[in-house]
């Protein structure tokens, strides 16, 4: 018995072969994409179950045994653990905060002017070269900054403390001298905001290059200049992508540690009313500092302190990805 095709060459009951390919292909490629979600999902989960189980001894310490055991991790005998990581938190946050002041502003302008002001060849150069930012290792950063930007930049620290000295980061110290505060976060800070440069540039820009030529061209057309042209069309369009460059480059600073490390070497002083220790630092240089010496408490309240760290990043993604929702939504109601 002959089965019978029609002008298409497929048989009255059964399907297309083409359509049984795509089908299967769509099945797997689901599979796949679905499987690396997953794996971001499970990643993540496992930092947190790691640094949570880790550091409960340290947590769950009510009677003060593994605070006494690591007594030389603490800046003075008179602060416990909870108040160490306070002290970190607030330098973390200090200095990644001066970076992300100094560094947003200038990559946004970059961005900016690679995408819409500079002839192609010198974009590409620029771009090229701001690139090339990202490749250099933290620890030449580092170098850097304590060798070269801390002593350079000694008359600006003496102008700040001599005119901005009512501010507590530049207040001098005891002595009338400058404070190591001020010169030793400021720089931190200034060499942070040149490690994340190149990512808020690199998203911005690619965030900017992306606006719909249309609207670049009737806001030119209606008789716009270019700054309000890109005040009108790029600007609305590529915010939501800014917010997101602006967070990746502040997580690069929470995290950064080897960089820090160097440029903190020699310790913050800080005397804000209750802020009182004889020496700050950031969260992971800290750890950096202290990991190799650490002994089975000191690992503990290590950990503790990467999970606290864990968790301000958290939290920080989360704000932006809250403030980003909440744009696309503003926009979709306009």
């Amino acid at each position: 018995m002959t089965t019978t095709q029609n002008a298409s060459g497929v048989t009255p009951d059964s399907t297309p072969l083409t359509a049984k390919t795509e089908t299967a292909a769509n099945k797997v490629f689901f599979g796949l994409s679905a499987t690396a979600a997953s794996f971001i999902l499970v990643t993540l989960a496992a930092v947190a179950t790691f640094l949570l189980v880790e550091a409960w001894p340290a947590l769950t310490d009510t009677s003060g045994e593994v605070a006494a055991k690591i007594s030389w991790i603490r800046p003075d005998d008179g602060q416990s653990l909870l108040e160490l990581a306070g002290f970190l938190v607030f330098g973390t946050v200090l200095i990644s905060a001066i970076a992300l002041l100094i560094a947003t502003p200038l990559s946004v302008g970059i961005a900016l002017f690679i995408s819409h002001y500079a002839p192609r060849k010198l974009a590409q150069t620029l771009g090229y070269l701001i690139d090339l930012l990202a490749a250099i290792p933290s620890v030449v950063y580092g170098l850097w900054g304590a060798i070269v930007v801390i002593p350079v930049l000694q008359p600006f620290y003496e102008w700040l403390t001599t005119y901005l000295g009512w501010i507590p980061l530049f207040a001098p110290a005891e002595d009338g001298t400058i404070s190591s505060t001020g010169r030793v976060a400021m720089s931190a800070g200034i060499v942070l905001a040149i490690m994340i440069i190149p990512i808020i540039t690199a998203v911005t820009r690619e965030v900017f290059l992306q606006t719909p030529k249309l609207h670049e061209e009737a806001a030119l057309a209606m008789g716009a200049t270019r700054w309000e042209m890109v005040r009108m069309a790029v600007f609305p369009f590529g915010r939501s992508g800014m917010i997101g460059a602006t967070m990746l480059g502040l997580g690069r600073a929470l995290g950064e540690t080897m960089a820090v490390y160097m440029i903190l070497s020699v310790g913050l002083s800080y005397s804000w009313g209750i802020l009182n220790a004889s020496s700050h630092n950031t969260i992971a240089s800290f750890i950096a500092g202290q990991f190799p010496e650490a002994n089975t408490q000191g690992v503990s309240a290590l950990i503790a302190l990467g999970l606290a760290l864990f968790v301000i990043t958290l939290l920080v993604n989360m704000l932006a990805r809250w403030i980003v929702s909440r744009r696309a939504e503003f926009s979709g109601a306009n």
